[in-house]
């Protein structure tokens, strides 16, 4: 258990908590949320000890062990990625070192050997209780899980990007079998299958958790308990983040109601105050009842968010075709990332790429940047497009030392002065916010002035690379409501599967091979994944139902059933046929110029087919379902 009483917390002129009172239970499986600087990073150093209160107390369960996540950590070895994180183990490697070198003294028979005889003894003992083989196995499975393929586990850490350091850190937390654990914004740096595993890691380990997140199916499906920070106080939520936030509308609207009744007293009282003042008499009850006004303690009211109006920097209309990648390639130390990469970007367009981590997203927009030089193929941009990127990295290029307000106009001197206040008033700087200092904000605040600087820049084209990370839900809905209001085309890498959903027109699916292109939504494009895959595993004849169920009443007699069941099997049979011919064009298309009339006629062909398919699909899952009721 973990109890902090009456906590308070000062850094600089800046109070963080107030008298703030919380308890964690050992199994409890709690996320924290709040707005970006209302000190959950801050609350975890508390519990985990790197960070003391100013003020208050906190008592900590000695016997249960506390496993910290900070959310970033400069991650510096030469190690190979599973002997970095085995090091977790120092200890019981150590000890077998040890035991070594004294069954060597006792095998030569030393002068001193009965000296170690005790030493041994006990050393084994110890060692007794750790099973190395088990512990090599969970960390192979934990690696796994995080996306670790074989042959990365011998590459050296020092080798890895900031993202793949940061899994080795995750790797090692999830190894040390702690009691309760810390973790903050651990999703950052994972792609989608890795998250899915850390998800079920989560849910189905009998240990507990803080976790500070702002990936809503986490908060939704792994939190059964919620922890709000605000205003330096926190209050517990005995549910999930749909019951959260119901409850914390029932909350405002009591507070709201409360607020009103005290408005309509206090307008009464002062009423009464002018009139006793004109009468001497009364002049002392008047005063007192100003007294009264003075000591009356206004219910607060959380403010509601407003929706943003933004009004983007003029800039001149792009082409119809904004940017055009044809057979681009890139491979690193030797190992191809990907090949075949052909595709169209159209104006107005909000495009989003996926793919698993290691494929090379970032690479491809590092290309499309000219960041990395191409090794084969060619990316062009259309007519008057005018590019302005977010980079996973953005916030590192923040100056420290400027203001919120100089940061912003320095990087677009060509933009008034009202413009930039507005877009940060929009994004949650207003008033004397826009002159703190760079190096005293939260991580997701940095990020809030990065996406300023991007979004106020004369573009028509944006690329953002993980542009949610580090935000909160707030700030995430803040930046949709921008991305939505952005006249101009938008392609976008983000693994916050709502947030694509919500702004995502078309789906780009990036491949070792190639780049599929998906027109819809990502939960059209998952459906069509998912029904993509059943349809190949299904088998050609459902079973066939026993003979003591009734009958179905879709299915009036034997020859219906037979009729269906050759229906099926024809329409599986022209599936599969499609399925073989898009495949065969995808292969194609790698051997084709770009834009010719055989690659026109044969992307025709492909698109055609897709529809077909599509078509052929639902009509077979019709029949099967007719069959097996």
């Amino acid at each position: 258990m973990i109890i902090i009483r009456d906590g308070q917390l000062e850094l600089g002129t800046h109070r963080i908590f107030d008298h703030l009172n919380c308890s964690f239970q050992g199994d409890q499986k709690i996320g924290i949320v709040g707005r970006n600087g209302a000190g959950k990073s801050t609350l975890l150093k508390v519990i985990a000890g790197t960070l003391q209160l100013t003020g208050g107390s906190i008592q900590r369960d000695k016997t249960q062990k506390i496993a910290y996540m900070p959310q970033e950590v400069v991650l510096q070895s030469s190690k190979g990625v599973f002997d970095e994180v085995f090091t977790v183990f120092d200890r019981f490697t150590q000890l077998e070192q040890r035991i070594a070198e004294l069954e060597k003294m006792l095998e030569e028979q030393s002068e001193n050997a009965s000296d170690y005889i005790e030493e041994y003894v006990k050393l084994q003992e110890q060692l007794a209780h750790f099973d190395k083989i088990a512990a090599q196995r969970k960390a192979r499975e934990i690696l796994t899980g995080l996306g670790f393929k074989t042959e990365m586990l011998q590459a050296p850490v020092d080798q890895l990007s900031v993202g793949w350091k940061m899994r080795v850190v995750l790797a090692q937390l999830l190894l040390q079998n702690a009691n309760f654990y810390l973790f903050d914004e651990p999703t950052n740096h994972l792609d989608i299958v890795a998250k899915e595993w850390f998800f079920h890691f989560l849910k189905n380990g009998s240990f507990g958790y803080a976790l500070v997140t702002h990936d809503r199916y986490f908060l939704e499906h792994a939190c059964p308990v919620i922890f709000e920070l605000e205003r330096g106080r926190g209050t517990m939520y005995n549910g999930n983040l749909s019951y959260y936030l119901e409850q914390k509308e029932e909350r405002r609207a009591h507070a709201l109601a409360a607020r009103t009744r005290q408005e309509k007293e206090i307008d009464k009282k002062q009423q009464t105050i002018e009139r006793f003042r004109a009468s001497a008499s009364k002049a002392k009850m008047a005063q007192s009842m100003i007294k009264q006004l003075e000591r009356i303690e206004l219910v607060e009211v959380e403010p509601v968010l407003p929706s943003i109006h933004l009004s983007f920097p003029p800039v001149d209309q792009p082409g119809q075709i904004v940017l055009t990648l044809r057979n681009v390639k890139h491979s690193f130390d030797g190992k191809q990332l990907f090949c075949h990469v052909n595709g169209e970007i159209r104006r107005g367009e909000k495009a989003a790429l996926i793919a698993p981590n290691g494929v090379g997203k970032t690479t491809l927009f590092e290309l499309i940047q000219g960041k990395l030089a191409l090794q084969g193929g060619s990316i062009e941009f259309g007519h008057k497009v005018k590019t302005a990127f977010f980079e996973q990295d953005q916030t590192r290029v923040l100056n420290n030392h400027s203001t919120v307000f100089d940061e912003v106009q320095n990087s677009c001197p060509d933009v008034n002065q009202q413009t930039i206040r507005s877009f940060l008033g929009s994004f949650l700087f207003s008033g004397d916010d826009v002159e703190k200092k760079i190096g005293v904000l939260s991580g997701g605040e940095r990020n809030r002035v990065a996406m300023v600087k991007v979004l106020v820049k004369k573009s028509n084209f944006l690329l953002l690379d993980e542009p949610t990370n580090h935000l909160d839900m707030y700030a995430q809905d803040i930046l949709l409501q921008a991305l939505q209001q952005y006249q101009g085309t938008i392609l976008i890498v983000c693994h916050d599967h709502d947030f694509i959903q919500k702004l995502a027109t078309r789906i780009l699916e990036l491949t070792p091979e190639g780049l599929q292109s998906f027109n819809g939504t990502y939960e059209e494009y998952l459906y069509f994944k998912k029904t993509m895959q059943s349809s190949q595993s299904q088998p050609a004849i459902a079973p066939k139902p026993e003979k003591n169920e009734p009958a179905s009443e879709h299915v009036q007699s034997g020859k219906e059933l037979f009729l269906l069941r050759k229906q099926a099997a024809q329409l599986e049979s022209k599936i599969n046929k499609i399925e073989k011919e898009l495949k065969e064009l995808t292969v194609q298309f790698a051997n084709m110029e770009y834009g010719s009339a055989v690659y026109q006629k044969a992307e025709k062909r492909y698109k055609e087919a897709q529809k077909e398919l599509s078509h052929f699909l639902t009509e077979w899952e019709e029949a099967q379902k007719i069959i097996t009721e």
